[in-house]
């Protein structure tokens, strides 16, 4: 059986907001919680058995619909998080694209260099005489 990170904290109970969501909404079963969210049935199902986590798309569509907050909403199912952090590595740069972005604008800025230089040499040469 696979559990998700999320369902390692004690305190996490998805069932806790699900029940909490059917009294407010006044519905029957997780069936019409399911065509009231927009997801298929067994979505709230894995759900309810820790296969799967609550996401942010439905928790977005949780909010929506209900007009809860999100942090409303995340302290239903106990989740207490305060931060949700993206890995180091997610998005910096690859270090051969930190390369190939140094050289081009290595490139860019030695082209730049040549440019004025001409642009010196061309009024140098013609003085300040009007042709």
């Amino acid at each position: 059986m696979a559990h998700h990170a999320l369902s390692s904290q004690e305190s996490y109970n998805p069932n806790h907001l699900l029940d909490i969501l059917l009294g407010k909404m006044q519905l029957k079963n997780d069936a019409a919680l399911s065509r009231m969210l927009e997801v298929a049935p067994p979505v709230i199902s894995k759900i309810r058995h820790h296969r799967l986590p609550v996401g942010a798309s439905l928790l977005i569509r949780m909010h929506e619909v209900t007009g809860m907050s999100i942090r409303d909403l995340r302290d239903l199912m106990g989740d207490r998080r305060t931060k949700y952090r993206l890995s180091d590595a997610q998005g910096r740069p690859k270090p051969e694209e930190k390369a190939a972005q140094a050289a081009a604008a290595a490139q860019q800025q030695q082209q730049q260099q040549q440019q004025q230089s001409q642009g010196n040499e061309t009024s140098s040469s013609t003085g300040n005489y009007a042709h």
